[in-house]
């Protein structure tokens, strides 16, 4: 995955936790006798991050054991994205590599985005899968191990039925100290390179009461900092009669005893307004970041695109957010070489991240994808062409993140302590606007405390400090 700025949260993928998920039950208690061992591989987002706690708690709950190691389980899961081709491509590859190494009895199954996308013609490309099942399905995985132990070949999961809830029972939580929450399901945006309305469906939004219930719940076990999850999180659209905004659902959730931090991700332009801003600036919990995806600067590529908004419009949104009474970091996806984008209007995509001025940006090649409608559009930009624009967008956004850093230096901020180096007195957290901060400290236990940062080195995509009173 190309891009100029990693602001992702660390995943702590596999570590133990002994802190309860939010259903009340412990990472590792099985609900009856242990049934088998489990590996799970995760690729993509945070949606798949946390689907992939979804289908660990399922498993968890009925007696499966994770394992670090395939070779060590009797069932091997990939949780796949399929949103570029090189993703997916990526997946098969991983399953290429395990078709000589299969035991006897080992169940390989593959989970999520590219699992919808392709469908039984996995099977067709790797035979030796017995399990493909979407994340509507999810919380069918039982049943559906069940059949392959009672001797079926191959099993599907591919509904979309959305009179389903698409949480599960039971989450597990793999971070003792922040939790993932997915509030909207789906898309109804229809971006014309876009797989996610067809793997994921439609939008259908949780109510606010399930939400402000499983944050009460992660607050008592503990939990201080949730990020709200959705293809287009503030699309959100309470299916209650109470009918919350989202803004209003922010700071309800922000207002739970315990919560400290309360993030969301991603947001789309077309459906970002003034109460959002009006709520971060309201409530210091509120995480000041916005990732808001701009995808090209010039208007007619956003037209083919199927945007829904005009270079202006998404620039109207930015002049909100940079109009607000708090800092709020901005961050953005860019693609290069949508299909028929000329010279031109890529330079208008670096004649607006100028304008902008980023806090980071996630910049990606575009790759045709199946069942969007930019695939008949052909793939008309070369190769090369993409790199050279790929590499060009790269180094301005690492010239504006370092002139923004510099002007960090001696600030300070408040982390949220996520990981302890190998390195004598050396940690690493998250700064309320998203930004990563290593820093030294003589203290002997951090992990999952705020404490005061202050800045004294920068590099393009770092900060470096020192732990002060």
């Amino acid at each position: 995955m190309a891009q100029a700025f990693d602001i992702s949260l660390d995943s702590l993928q596999g570590r133990s936790v002994a802190k309860p998920d939010a259903a009340g039950r412990g990472a590792g208690d099985p609900a009856g006798e242990a049934s088998g061992t489990f590996f799970l591989e995760t690729f993509g987002c945070q949606m798949n991050d946390h689907d992939s706690e979804k289908v660990a708690g399922v498993l968890a709950s009925r007696g499966y054991q994770q394992v670090a190691s395939p070779d060590d389980a009797s069932l091997i899961l990939y949780n796949t994205c399929s949103i570029r081709e090189k993703a997916a491509q990526k997946v098969f590859s991983r399953l290429g590599e395990y078709r000589t190494r299969q035991k006897d009895g080992q169940i390989i199954g593959v989970l999520g985005c590219l699992a919808q996308q392709e469908g039984e013609e996995i099977f067709e490309r790797a035979p030796w899968v017995s399990l493909v099942c979407g994340s509507a399905s999810y919380r069918k995985l039982p049943e559906m191990i069940a059949q392959l132990e009672e001797g079926n070949r191959r099993v599907t999961g591919l509904d979309t039925d959305t009179d389903e809830t698409f949480e599960t029972e039971i989450t597990r939580r793999d971070n003792p100290w922040r939790a993932f929450l997915t509030i909207i399901e789906g898309c109804d945006k229809a971006c014309a390179y876009c797989v996610v309305p067809f793997t994921r469906g439609p939008e259908r939004s949780r109510t606010h009461e399930s939400i402000l219930k499983e944050v009460r719940e992660l607050a008592e076990l503990g939990y201080s900092e949730v990020q709200l999850l959705g293809q287009t999180v503030n699309s959100y659209a309470d299916p209650s009669p109470k009918k919350l905004r989202f803004s209003d659902l922010l700071l309800a959730v922000a207002d739970v005893p315990g919560i400290r931090r309360v993030r969301f991700t991603t947001s789309h332009p077309r459906d970002f307004s003034r109460d959002i801003v009006e709520a971060i600036e309201s409530e210091s919990k509120l995480c000041n970041h916005v990732h808001l995806p701009v995808q090209s600067g010039s208007s007619r590529v956003l037209s083919a695109m199927q945007r829904t908004y005009s270079r202006g419009e998404y620039l109207d949104r930015i002049a909100m957010l940079r109009g607000a009474k708090r800092p709020i970091a901005i961050t953005t996806d860019i693609i290069v070489g949508f299909p028929n984008e000329t010279a031109d209007e890529f330079e208008e995509t670096l004649t607006l991240m100028n304008e902008v001025r980023y806090e980071g940006v996630y910049s990606f090649k575009y790759s045709p994808r199946p069942n969007t409608a930019s695939l008949a559009m052909g793939d008309t930009v070369s190769e090369d062409e993409k790199s050279r624009r790929l590499a060009a967008l790269q180094q301005r956004q690492r010239e504006i993140q370092t002139e923004h850093n510099a002007a960090l230096v001696d600030s300070t901020f408040d982390v949220m302590v996520s990981n302890k180096s190998r390195r004598e007195n050396r940690w690493s957290g998250h700064t309320t606007c998203n930004r990563v901060v290593a820093f030294t400290s003589r203290e002997p236990d951090l992990l999952g405390t705020y404490i005061r940062v202050r800045i004294t080195d920068v590099g393009s995509g770092s900060l470096t400090g020192e732990h002060v009173s």
